[in-house]
């Protein structure tokens, strides 16, 4: 039986934020960035809805596009830390996971943190936790997935919509193919149930 990372993890670390207290609000998050080509085209499509979203970029990235993370910022846009280059925790010691994330973190100064691929240790986050809120979702719109159509990742994400859901998009060129179709239909949807999409903010 194939395990999904991100429910197991979920049921080990119940602290963790999967979902916000918010009366009228969504929660956009997109990982991975940022970007070149794929970051522009999300920003222009925030803007036109006149939504705020929050990037969980990787410290990598940031060095490579500065201009483009600037972008994020000039934006209104709230930023999360992603790591520095993307590691799987489980495969990770302590030390050289939580260093990674730091690392990170001398470029970014945020007190967000989500883990890729949901892939950390009770160690890791017991000890991550200590100086970071560690956000993860409620609604994962698997955007990356190629076995996922355009159709299902925005039925996915839409059939799930709901006050202080976390959404999670990826910013890359993996993804892009689904989630731009998608994300100008959820933020469509969004709009008709009434509700805002706003940066994340505890």
């Amino acid at each position: 039986m194939k395990i999904n990372p991100g429910r197991l993890i979920r049921h080990i670390f119940p602290d963790m934020i999967w979902e916000i207290d918010d009366r009228d609000g969504v929660f956009l998050t997109f990982d991975d960035g940022p970007t070149p080509g794929i970051t522009e085209w999300i920003l222009a499509t925030l803007k036109q809805y006149d939504a705020k979203a929050t990037f969980f970029v990787l410290g990598k990235n940031v060095e490579l596009y500065p201009d483009l993370y600037q972008k994020i910022l000039d934006a209104g846009h709230k930023i999360g830390n992603h790591t520095y280059s993307h590691q799987k925790g489980w495969r990770m010691s302590l030390e050289s996971y939580v260093e990674d994330v730091d690392f990170a973190d001398t470029l970014l100064h945020t007190d967000l943190f989500r883990p890729p691929y949901a892939q950390v240790t009770p160690t890791q986050m017991r000890v991550l936790g200590q100086r970071y809120k560690i956000i993860m979702w409620n609604i994962l719109s698997r955007d990356y997935a190629r076995t996922v159509s355009p159709t299902q990742c925005y039925k996915g994400v839409a059939k799930h919509l709901a006050p202080g859901a976390i959404i999670a998009f990826h910013d890359s060129e993996k993804s892009f193919r689904n989630m731009s179709y998608a994300l100008p239909r959820v933020l469509e949807r969004v709009k008709e149930l009434g509700l805002r999409c706003k940066i994340i903010e505890l």
